[in-house]
């Protein structure tokens, strides 16, 4: 009987290892010389970069007989596809799938297995997450020829998270554009900068701290959504007006190096953006830190996100169709349902 993994190697691939803070493969004897001719070949340190290494060195898997092998091979040509952080979530989400699922043949799935595992699972959001993957897997394993039929797409419903309902009133967006800063440049003057560009564009956090002074054309902001950028690769230009200018201009000023080419910038005069891992780790904790300024200097008393200030973007659009175009959605449908969320005002009926 084979020796049981330690726990903190369940769910990997066979012959994987984690120790020393990186990701190893255990060569099988013989095989020594495609991996350098050594027998614990480092994969990297990361999950996404082990699985980067290793999709270099082995050719495409043509059979599979098992979830798990249906899941490795997932790991190996979908996910390095995928943008970063979406990456690093696709990992761990396959890591705890294979764990459960890895043993079962491809077609022993059903849906019931499905739901059991949805309601065992204590994290009811990692759940749909994990089970999200584990259906793309599935519309892979037809579209590869490993199966004739997805085993539970459209039978399995879960409840969706409840989407939030905050709402940022006019008047704590101006308590927090008037916070005092402590200097003459600095964090206070780079959010409310940020905040101010957030409301008039609606862009997503990761498309706004990319900006650069190269995206500032004749007619507009020119803008290609990260989100769509390997899909669609729709570009939208965010039409000059007196306040987009001078918001742009306001950003520059608090830049804490002026000849970095990004609007956001941090003291070295990089993206606040992290490419490898989709991350913008100073700039959340910059965020914090002027959210607990507001809490305890304002007349605001509940916090709120800066995924929040695009819902409110979208919320003052004067029209749906303004707010999907501000959005950059293919349609008005999620617009609806997550972004708009200003109270409906009606008329009582005498």
């Amino acid at each position: 009987m084979p020796k049981p993994r330690n726990p903190e190697n369940k769910g990997l691939p066979a012959r994987w290892k984690q120790q020393h803070g990186a990701y190893y493969y255990r060569v099988p004897p013989g095989l020594e010389m495609l991996w350098e001719n050594k027998q614990m070949f480092r994969l990297g340190k990361t999950l996404p970069e082990a699985y980067k290494e290793w999709a270099k060195r082995l050719d495409s898997m043509d059979k599979a007989n098992t979830i798990g092998q249906l899941l490795d091979r997932y790991a190996l040509e979908v996910v390095p596809t995928k943008a970063a952080a979406t990456q690093m979530g696709n990992s761990r989400h396959i890591k705890r799938l294979r764990a459960v699922f890895g043993h079962m043949s491809l077609t022993s799935l059903e849906p019931k297995d499905v739901y059991k595992y949805a309601d065992k699972r204590g994290s009811k959001v990692n759940a749909r997450q994990e089970i999200g993957v584990l259906s793309h897997a599935f519309t892979k394993a037809v579209e590869w020829g490993y199966i004739n039929k997805h085993p539970f797409k459209g039978e399995v419903r879960l409840q969706a998270e409840q989407s939030r309902t905050r709402y940022v009133e006019d008047w704590e967006v101006l308590e927090c554009l008037a916070l005092a800063p402590m200097r003459k440049s600095g964090s206070v003057h780079t959010i409310q900068a940020y905040i101010r560009l957030k409301l008039l564009t609606g862009l997503r956090q990761g498309d706004l701290l990319r900006l650069t002074e190269s995206m500032l054309t004749e007619d507009g902001i020119l803008v290609t959504p990260r989100k769509t950028q390997t899909s669609s690769g729709k570009q939208t230009i965010y039409e000059w007006s007196e306040e987009l200018r001078a918001a742009v201009v306001l950003a520059k000023e608090a830049r804490p190096v002026h000849i970095s080419p990004y609007l956001f910038c941090n003291k070295w005069g990089e993206c606040y953006m992290d490419e490898k891992n989709g991350r913008a780790y100073g700039w959340s904790s910059m965020w914090q830190r002027f959210m607990d300024r507001v809490l305890t200097e304002t007349k605001v008393k509940e916090r709120f996100t800066e995924h929040d200030l695009r819902a409110k973007a979208a919320s003052d659009a004067g029209s749906i169709e303004h707010a999907r175009a501000l959005l950059s959605h293919v349609n008005s449908n999620i617009t609806q349902r997550v972004y708009r969320r200003k109270p409906e005002k009606v008329k009582p009926l005498r």
